[in-house]
């Protein structure tokens, strides 16, 4: 069996030559942002303490390619963080930097693609390189039960992680499947700009982690 390689990219990771141009470009224009690869959050008790990991889409431009947080500086981090304190998967005070009171519990935070891409759209052979990490970081998690996909992208790339078929396992909002042992649960988004088109709800979003919460039991 194939040695599993690292869960985080290098700093400076040159394996998708357009993301790397897009954050040396914002290195020169924006010299005290983050501006790099963003690594996974996780509980800080440890990763054998975590059960659902969240993969989203990729860092936002000003959002966590600014902070170096997963969703945190833009309006995504908003719905997200304030849904998991709702359930139980975080705590603390989120101030949309990293050096809030915020802390998750049980859960951890990623990206398909960890790298900002132009105009929030990475493309296939970015995705399919970035999987690479995304592999060994629910590998990472040994107790890993559950995981929630944001948007279509994050859910193919997941069930590619897994060994499955995207056509066997289809996106779709509130859908639900076994795969690798998991359960992964899928939601649109929640990006303002699906927001506020109404494409999802506050309250479609908390149904989602509703039925995470109710999958892993009382917390």
């Amino acid at each position: 069996m194939p040695s599993i390689g690292p869960a985080e990219p290098s700093p400076d990771c040159p394996l998708c030559p357009r993301l790397h141009g897009f954050i040396a470009e914002w290195r020169r224009k924006e010299p005290h942002w983050f501006n790099a690869p963003v690594p996974t959050w996780a509980d800080a008790a440890g990763d054998d303490k975590v059960e659902l990991l969240i993969v989203g889409l990729a860092p936002g431009l000003r959002g966590a390619n600014r902070t170096g947080r997963p969703f945190t500086g833009d309006y995504a981090g908003d719905l997200l963080y304030s849904t998991l304190k709702r359930f139980g998967f975080a705590r603390g005070e989120f101030k949309a930097r990293p050096d809030d009171s915020l802390e998750l519990t049980g859960t951890a935070v990623t990206n398909a693609v960890r790298c900002v891409p132009p105009e929030n759209k990475p493309v296939g052979a970015e995705i399919n390189t970035c999987r690479r990490f995304l592999v060994p970081t629910m590998a990472r998690f040994a107790n890993l039960r559950a995981i929630v996909t944001l948007g279509l992208v994050s859910h193919q790339s997941v069930v590619r992680a897994l060994g499955g078929r995207v056509a066997a396992h289809p996106f779709g909002h509130g859908a639900q499947a076994e795969l690798g042992g998991l359960r992964v649960f899928s939601s649109y988004h929640c990006s303002r700009y699906n927001t506020n088109t109404g494409r999802l709800t506050e309250e479609m979003f908390v149904d989602v982690f509703g039925e995470v919460r109710a999958f892993l039991g009382a917390d």
